[in-house]
């Protein structure tokens, strides 16, 4: 999976200098615009050429693919994706609460007033304790959700673990310190910790708003809006799962006993292709990462998808099997009438 660059093309006008001695001309101004309002896909590029980065991230892999494939059977673990019951990703909510409560410590610590503050655990301190065991439940969620990740993804996610790692170290040290009495150098060190957990949401935000990580890539499949013809019935072989294409939507057809079954061809996590997976009972699994659909209903029998498939239309008409999405073509207009 290669990375979008979205990098501007440079054609936007430059801004027009108040002074001609401060321009550095039209093309140096665009070129410096352009760099300016594309940091982040530079910054993003350049972690992904990190040695170290792509050494973990190999390490991590060798390491904890295998234990996934053991376990993905686990109910445990699949709720840890969120999954079929919560319906989307757990990560992302759980990172709330170790944001909040550490933003709460901070607050306390900026306002507390106590000119001689002694030993133990003030308000602060527990607002960072809890916010502490809030964040080892959200980076276990997080270490799952990165197993089913890919390439650049995997990459950019690990860097946010370890980002996040660090955060959670700084926390407890300054835990520690406001425990033994050395309340300045515990607000330093949570102040420090807060920084590197809002540089840490940054990329994670990055991975979903940009790269769609962990989001259905199936939710606004509605078509084809018409019955289109993809395959002759005497070509559609039986318990085979066949993948076709109508109106360039991707559609897994599948027939067993006479009945014909489809579903959308993307499989809603990671837009794994479902005809290149395998099919038993009528379960679909997906060949990417495991998630497993009933071919009948969409349904999700397994995660790590949280969203089920979308179910097309078909019928055999004139020897051909047509299909069609979800949504029915718009009437026309007929003598101002519809």
């Amino acid at each position: 999976m290669s990375a979008g660059t979205g990098q501007a093309d440079g054609s936007a006008p430059a801004p027009q200098p108040t002074q001609p001695a401060a321009s550095a001309g039209p093309a140096g101004s665009t070129d410096a615009a352009a760099r300016v309002q594309n940091w982040h896909h530079d910054v993003v590029a350049r972690i992904d050429r990190w040695d170290w980065i792509r050494t973990l991230n190999d390490q991590l892999t060798a390491v904890l693919g295998p234990w996934r494939e053991k376990y993905q059977d686990s109910p445990v673990l699949e709720l840890m994706h969120g999954g079929r019951w919560v319906g989307h990703p757990l990560h992302p909510a759980l990172s709330d609460l170790p944001i909040g409560l550490w933003t709460g410590a901070l607050i306390l610590d900026v306002t507390d007033r106590d000119p001689a503050p002694g030993r133990g655990l003030d308000p602060a301190g527990l607002f960072s304790a809890v916010g502490i065991a809030a964040a080892v439940v959200t980076a276990a969620t997080g270490v799952v959700d990165w197993t089913v990740s890919d390439d650049e993804d995997r990459r950019l996610g690990l860097f946010h673990g370890v980002l996040n790692t660090a955060a959670l170290g700084l926390q407890g040290i300054s835990l520690a310190a406001r425990l033994g009495g050395h309340r300045r150098t515990a607000r330093g060190l949570g102040a420090a910790s807060l920084a590197v957990t809002g540089a840490a949401a940054y990329f994670g935000g990055h991975l979903v708003f940009a790269r769609a990580v962990m989001v259905s890539r199936v939710a606004g499949a509605d078509g084809p809006r018409r019955w289109v013809r993809v395959v002759e019935e005497a070509e559609m072989p039986d318990d085979v799962p066949t993948g076709v294409q109508a109106d360039g939507r991707q559609i897994l057809l599948y027939r067993h006993d006479g009945t014909l079954y489809a579903l959308d061809n993307l499989c809603s996590h990671a837009a794994g292709l479902l005809s290149r997976g395998a099919v038993e009972g009528l379960i679909v699994t997906c060949p990417l990462h495991g998630s497993q659909y009933c071919l009948a209903d969409g349904s999700v029998r397994r995660g790590p998808s949280h969203q089920p498939q979308p179910v097309i239309r078909t019928r055999v008409r004139n020897g051909w099997i047509e299909v069609r999405g979800n949504q029915p073509a718009p009437r026309r207009s007929v003598n101002g009438r519809k």
